[in-house]
């Protein structure tokens, strides 16, 4: 999806609250750093997450991040590996397969952030949305959800009849509606 954004594209609105697309790609690149890092026995310090501003290329820097990471979760034993992940707290580490989860629901969710910016179509593989429903149900959800910079906002009603990718949004606190509600 970012691919498919124009640097005129950055001032549009997001699904994230207080954030237009370029404070949306901001925060991707960074996660995608701070991910990479994490996978290569780094990331233990809170500057390799912090998000910096766009350079003149954004979506190149946001491309080049894409590629850190991917690169970064496709050793072998990546998923058995220690990701020191300060964002949740001095110390925190946790497996591979459970970072690279969170990594999942996260990017998961910002593509459909990004294509709703857009105005564009957001259609996963079935396969993908299978895989992320019991990620996104196993999001903890709480007062910890009001708090400002939240990973995710407080779970919304699922809506009757809805597919995994409402029900997804849903859970991470977002209207499968987006901009109507």
């Amino acid at each position: 999806m970012v691919k498919l954004a124009r640097p005129e594209d950055l001032g549009r609105p997001t699904p994230c609250v207080g954030w237009d697309l370029a404070a949306l790609l901001a925060h991707m690149t960074a996660q995608h750093h701070g991910f990479a890092a994490s996978a290569g026995g780094g990331g233990a310090s809170l500057d390799e997450w912090r998000v910096r501003s766009l350079g003149t290329e954004p979506m190149a820097d946001y491309a080049e991040a894409s590629e850190r990471v991917i690169a970064a979760f496709a050793p072998d034993d990546v998923l058995t590996r220690m990701f020191a992940l300060p964002e949740f707290g001095e110390g925190v580490r946790v497996p591979g397969r459970q970072a690279i989860s969170f990594h999942f629901i996260d990017y998961l969710a910002h593509g459909w952030d990004v294509a709703r910016s857009l105005g564009l179509p957001f259609d996963p593989p079935e396969e993908l949305l299978r895989l992320a429903v019991p990620v996104a149900e196993a999001v903890p959800d709480g007062e910890r959800r009001l708090i400002p910079g939240a990973a995710f906002a407080p779970r919304r009603p699922t809506p009757d009849g809805a597919g995994p990718l409402a029900r997804i949004l849903a859970l991470l606190g977002r209207s499968p509606s987006w901009p109507a509600s």
